[in-house]
């Protein structure tokens, strides 16, 4: 399944250029991907931003909004998914942050809350998410639901 959505993804974006931007998955999404053949052609790499100065320094995500919103929000999945476009110079980007557990977060979000976004200079996408299971199933659940919507974003882009 993981492996069919990568090849759609990397097809689908030929001739782009893909970048990530994860906390909660800690690299799974380009994991993901990079066991494709060829994937290089498409995915440029990523930034594992599992902490706020992380966010905040490499991928340029306001510090008041992980002040006032938290690292588990929409806003920071946001910033998150611009900054890492611009800075890793890609045509798409797709960004993930939320909580895997053990525990929720000082904002009131439980395990299983996941914001995944997506970046293509035209427009960003922010989907919120409540996965449940395991650390593990809720962090498969989220990569493959951030391939799932780099996938519509950019064929909704292109329509």
């Amino acid at each position: 399944m993981m492996t069919r959505a990568c090849c759609e993804v990397l097809k689908a974006l030929e001739g782009k250029t893909l970048v990530t931007a994860e906390s909660l998955t800690g690299g799974g999404i380009g994991a993901a991907l990079t066991a494709v053949p060829g994937s290089s052609r498409v995915y440029k790499g990523g930034i594992i931003s599992y902490t706020n100065w992380v966010k905040a320094n490499l991928l340029g995500v306001p510090e008041e909004i992980l002040e006032t919103k938290g690292a588990v929000s929409a806003e920071t999945a946001r910033a998150m998914a611009i900054g890492a476009r611009k800075r890793l110079e890609a045509d798409v980007s797709v960004a993930v942050t939320g909580l895997a557990g053990p525990d929720g977060d000082e904002f009131g979000n439980p395990v299983g809350t996941v914001f995944i976004a997506c970046a293509d200079g035209s427009r960003v996408e922010v989907l919120e998410c409540h996965f449940f299971g395991s650390r593990e199933e809720i962090r498969n659940q989220t990569v493959q639901e951030a391939l799932k919507l780099v996938l519509r974003c950019w064929n909704a882009g292109r329509a």
